[in-house]
């Protein structure tokens, strides 16, 4: 390549000497693009160091690919969604082509249909689609230039579009001064300044005079060879001043200086040229018609403001442009408050409200000196409008300035706390605390201070500040009773699940008392049953909760899709708590089903997590772990991770001791830094069941009992089975016994056959005397009617290992036989190889049997995942939907499979991944 060849920055060409390895670099970029291995790379660096440049070599090195091009603008920033539609303007002829959620969710952010907030990584998955369907014909290269000032919702989904890349045609090159966080995890190109050569050649470009060497030495270390700066500072002094270094004194930075040598210009300018620069600078889309309109209504000329020049400073073509970033602030900061807001009010007047009222609001606000209650209220819709496409973060932007343009104080608090919701629900916690304390808690009313309390809740569990969080809200919920009830109940259902959350015993009663205190509704709904039944567990027990519980989970089972987006989360726990696998399963199909048509991705790994556990009961491995590793798959490309107790519980399960033994430190260690109680708990009961599993008894008993009892329905319940079992074989009676007496309170309300099941199969642990034999039989009939496989075949291995202690050693091999045959089955090898030491214990010569491995073993995670995905009939797309993929990755990713398993088509995976008869058909 030429040194000399230059680049497409903004007004002037950039001069690309000195950048030969950058270059080569995206050359690689582009070859791989153009062999179908999509590539994302960050272009970042200093101002002026020649970014746009490096991606305007890119557009022009790639004459065979379609090239789409963003770029943010600082005074657009909070304007949801504005650079992703600049973007993708130029395909949105084949939206027609996506699938419909994908497609509705893109139609909806960019105001082409009415409806429901997406999910913005719907959004994302949309996108990728749309530039995956463009590859198809021709390569795509994005440019996305000027990250530091895209738009939050714009900046996270196009992160997330470049991680999800990979057998696309597709390359993405984003130039930023610093990444943040939405560009985690992409590969990185540093552009930093020229070497000295190449420095000192376009410095003497510029000069016109000799320069002292101690001088040029000088301005080549200060300006540590950025391009522009050895461009524009020159500019503007006398060849004395060059020669004496006298017009390099006091700048501060160098940005701040490239910025004061374009600010000198614009001062410098004629007067309509500088005003038509300012209208520019304040116009952020560089619509040309836009900027005519609005200069012509402040009496500029255009065609003398042009003719007058603007020093290069501006390019007035098919867009607006400046030379560089810099000039535009340099222009908006050069001029005097009363000329921007005039400016401003002239862009709002030629502004259409119809097709940019959000834009139109802005514009009208940045002209307003003070209150102005019109102003404000338009502000407050294009923050409904904001919220109702998903763009949750302009939401709070336009929030706080019509909170500042409002007069009276009521609703200037009203306007602060719904800016405040908005920043929390885009995860912004900094923005949250600084709105809470700018508001003057004096001049709340109590339903205020009420919301006000459940920010800080919020702010303080995330913190992790969980005692104090809950304190918090509780406060709150008795602020907002007297005038929200509902709202108050959520508060309290919120705080409830922080408290099992962080294990606090006494912060649990704490919430619980304060529900049994509340008046109760004329006509409970779902929610109401499920707090009252949560508060009268904690404070009664399960015998006085049970009448309620089993009302709330029946409700629970059909409660509308925005009730499961809402608190469908904590709906999970009233089937568990009454012991109803069935309606488990049921509820937790249902749930997940609701979350992912509604496009909830953010929420979507919980519902599979709760999934994940209730297939683990059913003995369900492989579908347990395929939700497994979806849930996996989501939470990464969210950047929302949970921790891993579903796979914890199936690792103990299948008897993993090195994988198992990892994640449960790994948890303990995570959770304990976290002060997340439930981590631990959740931990502990996995390694029960693992070294009840090894026959590890003393240290099965010691995992039981390294996290207190709380009085939850969920872990702390499930832990008691395994200290039973643990405790009994260790010779500990007294800590059996006292084990089972807390499990038969739990399970003592409820007729289920998983309930009696489990407490029978216990019971017989703990008594000596001629019951045993028939509570062993009535926990193998019932747990066999409630379809929990590995909890029959654990009651098998019992009932045989009592019968060879009873010297019954024929009817001990047949249970001992059940149990090892079901376990192999299972895939519980832990378990499966003490059944069998049993067995030869009895005499009988047992072949040693393990989990035949099963061809799709050869495969990863998210391949299996796509596997048994196409061997149930979804197509390319619908996988890439489920999966976070698109088309054609989906397509790169099955021929790998076909390979792995031998074999050529979809048609081959039934035979190839044989189902297994208690796993169910994947649901569409």
């Amino acid at each position: 390549m030429d040194q000399r060849h230059h680049g497409a920055g903004r007004g002037e060409n950039i001069d690309l000497l000195g950048r030969k390895d950058e270059c080569a670099r995206l050359d690689e970029l582009l070859a791989s693009v153009r062999i179908g291995e999509s590539r994302a790379l960050v272009v970042r660096g200093a101002p002026g160091v020649g970014k746009s440049a490096l991606l305007g070599y890119a557009a022009t090195s790639a004459a065979d690919a379609r090239v789409l091009r963003a770029a943010g603008v600082e005074s657009e920033m909070e304007l949801a969604f504005a650079s992703l539609h600049q973007l993708c303007a130029p395909l949105l002829g084949r939206l027609s082509s996506l699938p419909a959620p994908q497609r509705d969710a893109l139609e909806t952010v960019f105001r082409l249909r009415e409806g429901p907030a997406p999910d913005h990584f719907m959004v994302g998955l949309a996108v990728l689609s749309l530039l995956s369907d463009a590859s198809e014909k021709q390569p795509v290269l994005c440019l996305i230039d000027d990250v530091q000032w895209l738009d939050l919702a714009s900046a996270q989904i196009l992160g997330f579009v470049a991680r999800r890349l990979l057998a696309e045609c597709i390359g993405m090159l984003f130039g930023t001064r610093q990444p943040g966080p939405e560009l985690r995890g992409l590969a990185e190109l540093e552009v930093t300044g020229l070497a000295d050569a190449e420095a000192r050649a376009l410095l003497s470009s510029v000069t016109h005079a000799p320069l002292d060497r101690h001088i040029r030495d000088r301005i080549l270390a200060e300006t540590q060879g950025n391009p522009l700066a050895l461009l524009e500072l020159p500019r503007g002094l006398t060849p004395t001043q060059m020669a004496g270094g006298l017009g390099l004194l006091g700048a501060d930075s160098l940005p701040g200086r490239i910025e004061q040598s374009f600010l000198n210009r614009v001062e410098g300018l004629p007067e309509q040229a500088a005003l038509l620069l300012l209208v520019a600078a304040a116009e952020p889309v560089g619509d040309p018609d836009l900027v005519r309109r609005a200069a012509e209504m402040l009496g500029v000329t255009l065609t003398t403001a042009l003719i007058d020049g603007t020093d290069g400073l501006l390019s007035f073509d098919v867009r607006v442009t400046f030379r560089h970033p810099l000039v535009r602030s340099a222009a908006y900061r050069a001029a005097r408050p009363e000329d921007r807001r005039a400016v401003h009010l002239a862009l709002a007047e030629v502004t259409d409200p119809q097709e940019a009222p959000d834009r139109r609001a802005w514009h009208l606000a940045s002209a307003t000196a003070g209150p102005d209650e019109a102003v404000a209220a338009e502000l407050e819709r294009s923050a409904n409008r904001a919220q109702a496409r998903g763009g949750v973060a302009a939401a709070a932007a336009f929030l706080q300035r019509a909170a500042a343009l409002t007069a009276d104080s009521a609703q200037r608090a009203d306007r602060m706390l719904a800016a405040a919701e908005a920043s929390l629900l885009s995860g912004q916690l900094d923005d949250v605390s600084r709105l809470l304390s700018s508001v003057s808690v004096a001049s709340l009313t109590g339903f205020q201070d009420g919301r006000a309390g459940v920010l800080r809740g919020q702010i303080a569990f995330a913190s992790g500040g969980g005692t104090e969080a809950i304190a918090l809200l509780l406060d709150a919920a008795d602020r907002l009773e007297p005038g929200n009830p509902r709202l108050a109940r959520e508060t309290y259902l919120t705080a409830w699940g922080m408290a099992v959350s962080v294990g606090d015993q006494e912060a649990l009663m704490a919430v619980s008392r304060s529900v049994r205190n509340l008046s109760s509704p004329d006509r409970p709904g779902p929610l109401d049953l499920l707090l009252d039944g949560f508060a009268l567990l904690v404070t009664e027990g399960r015998a006085s909760a049970a009448a309620t519980l089993r009302q709330a989970a029946k409700e629970l089972i059909d409660i509308p899709a925005a009730d499961v987006l809402r608190w469908g989360w904590v709906a999970t726990g009233a089937s568990a708590a009454i012991w109803d696998h069935e309606a488990m399963l049921a509820i937790y199909t249902r749930q997940v089903q609701v979350v992912r048509d509604a496009g909830a991705l953010r929420e979507l790994p919980y519902h599979l997590s709760t999934l994940a556990y209730a297939l683990s009961w059913a003995g369900d491995f492989e579908g347990a772990a395929a939700v497994i590793a979806e849930g996996d798959t989501i939470a990464a490309a969210t950047g929302n991770p949970l921790p891993p107790y579903p796979a914890l519980r199936l690792l103990s399960l299948r008897g993993r001791e090195s994988e198992t033994v990892a994640m449960v430190s790994a948890t303990i260690e995570a959770s304990a830094a976290s002060g997340f109680g439930m981590g631990i708990t959740g931990a502990q009961w996995a390694a029960a069941v693992l070294y009840n599993g090894l026959a590890r008894y003393p240290e099965a008993v010691h995992a039981a009992q390294s996290t207190p009892h709380i009085s939850e329905p969920w872990l702390s319940t499930w832990m008691l089975p395994e200290l039973a079992e643990a405790a009994s074989r260790a010779g500990e009676a007294d800590l059996a016994r006292d084990a089972f007496e807390r499990l038969a309170e739990a399970t003592r309300p409820f007729s289920t056959d998983f309930a009696r099941g489990l407490e029978a199969r216990t019971r017989a642990l703990v008594v000596d005397g001629p019951d045993t034999e028939d509570l062993y039989r009535e926990a193998v009939e019932r747990l066999s009617s409630a379809g929990l496989r590995p909890e029959l075949a654990r009651a098998h291995l019992l009932y045989g290992e009592w019968l060879r202690r009873e010297s019954r050693r024929a009817e001990a091999r047949d249970r001992l036989r059940t149990a090892y045959g079901m376990f192999v089955s299972i895939g519980m090898e832990a378990f499966a190889e003490r059944a069998r030491r049993e067995l030869l214990a009895t005499g009988e010569t047992v072949r040693k049997r393990t989990v035949e491995p099963s061809s799709g073993e050869a495969l990863t995670a998210q391949e299996r995942q796509i596997a048994l995905l196409a061997r149930d009939g979804f197509s390319n797309p619908e996988i890439g939907t489920r999966l976070f993929l698109s088309p054609r990755t989906v397509e790169w990713h099955l021929r790998n499979i076909y390979g792995k398993l031998l074999i050529t088509s979809r048609r081959q995976l039934r035979d190839a991944l044989p189902r297994d008869e208690f796993e169910p058909t994947s649901e569409r």
